[in-house]
């Protein structure tokens, strides 16, 4: 049940403190509370709550600014809480009316939270924050005329193309261990036995299967601990841990052949972990015959089996275990188009990402900044219909230079390596996430929290951009002579 009326910021000079200074109004949370649309949030994070039954449910302006602290400061649940708990500007930032000792909720809700709202809930989240931006900075413009694309004549409709669209893609890693075949196979057999275990103690009367879990665990050490391994060994290693594995499977549809009521018997998550290590064997088996190491829907991890191998061709990191990611950049603002646990061709992608473009601004992007995997045929009649210029090579040979092209070719050839530079600025935006932001490593388990997990880190890297460009109009607003070195150390801190 919810029951939420006023999303009104207090000022700060109302929050109440332990101490005997009042907040700094010039403090990044105190500014980040104000300008986030928390009335919209609420609406997005609440629309699937009851409003007539069930408990009171945790404020939203308490969830969302929490799930926001835990990814701008890179800490765990747990560390959140405490650090909530610590700090009065993020009990403002979330909506407090004063500094409490007592911990605003459970860290383990924040697992229910990433199930509970999703990719979609996130993205609106972050369309609404940008808005919001946008909005203000039409507000703050004074005297300046902009041209609005329905206001331009049906002639000129090629001229009001408006601003730079960059595209590119990349892969949120997941946090998993290197799968390789022998360790897939080890850790399902492992999982068999335990499933064995508790069949078996729940059946009386039955004797419990032999599974020679010794002399497998013992043949796996022997493998895994050589610092070279060749090559026929592993795939004897391979061969037996199957026969293991194999042997066990058959045991476990034994045991629920002799169980009556099945359902009582086995819970939910043990069947799901029975049908992953069958499907784990079937493709392990099929490789191991056909001496191949390519399978479709091949699963890398027993705990997370909607993870998929990606393919991205980059020097030491040939293939990552993660979600596939779309993103396109306007105006250092950062959206997340698509996401996809199975390898995708990204310059499918560019049509909707330009019509993305024009719904929000209300007019096509002037030119399309990506690499050259964008600049297919199809790709480039379509922006060519909409007077788009994409900003890669042209197709077939480059052109004869000559004295009457000369400066034509030297304009285009310059313009050029200066895009390919502002195409720079996304590939900085995945490094922000990754580096900063916790998009390197996914530490959420199943698809959906993952999901949640990578939205999350893009709203985030949002906020972030919101507080770099008003760094300097924030020194415009003058600064006193006092107030630089506190100033300078706390922004230190926020860019470390």
């Amino acid at each position: 049940m919810i029951k939420e009326t006023d999303f009104k910021q207090i000022p700060v000079a109302e929050f109440k403190t332990p101490f005997e200074t009042s907040l700094d109004p010039k403090n990044r949370w105190v500014r980040l509370a104000n300008v986030i649309p928390w009335e919209k949030l609420a609406e997005i994070y609440t629309r699937n709550f009851r409003k007539d039954y069930g408990r009171p449910a945790t404020k939203s302006q308490i969830i969302i600014g929490a799930i926001i602290i835990k990814h701008f400061l890179k800490s765990s649940d747990e560390d959140t809480i405490e650090l909530i708990k610590e700090n009065p500007y993020l009990q403002y930032f979330l909506g407090l009316s004063g500094f409490t000792h007592k911990p605003v909720f459970h860290p383990t809700l924040f697992v229910a939270i990433r199930k509970r709202l999703g990719l979609e809930t996130f993205e609106q989240m972050t369309g609404e924050f940008i808005s919001a931006v946008n909005a203000l900075k039409v507000s703050s413009s004074k005297g300046k005329k902009k041209v609005v694309a329905d206001t331009v004549p049906e002639d000129q409709k090629e001229k009001s193309n408006q601003g730079q669209l960059i595209l590119d893609a990349t892969v949120a890693p997941a946090d998993i261990k290197y799968p390789t075949d022998l360790d897939l196979l080890n850790t399902s057999r492992e999982q068999s036995e335990k499933l064995i275990d508790r069949l078996s103690a729940s059946l009386e009367g039955v004797e419990k299967p032999r599974t020679y879990r010794r002399v497998a665990r013992k043949e796996y050490l022997l493998i895994i601990k050589q610092k070279k391994k060749d090559h026929k060994k592993i795939r004897k290693a391979v061969r037996k841990q199957l026969n293991y594995l194999r042997r066990n499977i058959k045991s476990i549809n034994m045991l629920l052949d002799i169980c009556r009521d099945r359902e009582q018997l086995v819970e939910y998550k043990n069947l799901r972990i029975f049908w992953i290590i069958q499907e784990v064997y079937r493709q392990q088996k099929e490789m191991y015959d056909q001496i191949s190491h390519q399978t479709d829907d091949r699963i890398v991890s027993v705990s997370q089996p909607h993870v998929r191998p990606i393919v991205r061709g980059k020097s030491g990191k040939e293939v990552e275990f993660g979600a596939k990611i779309s993103a396109s950049l306007v105006n250092g603002y950062i959206y997340l188009d698509r996401m996809s646990w199975d390898a995708f061709n990204e310059n499918k992608d560019l049509k909707k990402q330009v019509e993305n473009f024009k719904e929000r601004f209300g007019h096509y992007p002037e030119v399309v900044i990506g690499d050259k995997i964008y600049g297919s045929r199809e790709n480039r009649d379509f922006l060519k219909e909409n007077h788009i210029r994409f900003s890669g090579k042209a197709l077939g040979r480059p052109p004869a230079v000559t004295e009457e092209n000369a400066a034509e070719v030297k304009k285009q050839r310059k313009r050029y390596r200066k895009e390919q530079g502002i195409r720079n600025g996304i590939e900085g935006k995945f490094g922000e996430g990754k580096r900063k932001y916790q998009l390197e490593r996914v530490k959420a388990r199943t698809a959906r929290t993952s999901e949640s997990w990578i939205a999350t880190v893009f709203l985030v890297m949002n906020l972030a951009c919101w507080l770099r460009d008003h760094f300097f109009a924030f020194l415009q607003g003058g600064l006193q002579a006092g107030e630089w070195p506190r100033f300078l150390s706390g922004w230190a801190i926020f860019l470390s």
